[in-house]
C-alpha cells in the first residue's frame, strides 16, 4: 500500500492547509485532514515543498490567508485552489504600517 501525502487544515476557517511530505509536484493528489479528522483528496498544482502551504480553495487578489486560524497575510495575486501559497504570492500582514487601520 502507498503511503499517502498528508496536509494538515488546523482550524474549520483556514483556506490554506500545510503538507507535509517531500516531492509532491504538479498532479499529486494529496490527502487534506482537518481538525475533526475529515480527509478531502486535493490535487496539487505545481511543486510545494515540505512544510509549505496548499491553497484549499481559489483565493482572490486581496484576500486574507488564514493558517491555524489566524491572517498571515494578504494574496498578492489570484492564487488557484491547489498551489503554492508562499512569498511569491503571499504579502505579511505583521509589522506593515501601510495596512493599519486609518494609515
Amino acid at each position: 500500500m502507498a503511503e499517502e501525502t498528508i496536509a494538515l487544515q488546523a482550524q474549520g476557517r483556514d483556506n490554506v492547509a500545510t503538507v507535509f511530505a517531500e516531492g509532491v509536484v504538479g498532479g499529486t493528489e494529496v490527502v487534506v485532514v482537518d481538525a475533526m479528522g475529515a480527509r478531502t483528496p486535493l490535487t496539487v498544482i505545481g511543486t510545494i515543498p515540505y512544510g509549505h502551504k496548499v491553497a484549499l480553495r481559489d483565493i482572490s487578489v486581496g484576500e486574507r490567508i488564514i493558517k491555524y486560524g489566524e491572517e498571515i497575510g494578504v494574496a498578492s495575486q489570484g492564487i488557484r485552489m491547489g498551489g503554492h501559497v508562499h512569498v511569491h504570492n503571499l504579502d505579511s500582514m505583521r509589522g506593515r504600517g501601510d495596512l493599519e487601520e486609518g494609515a
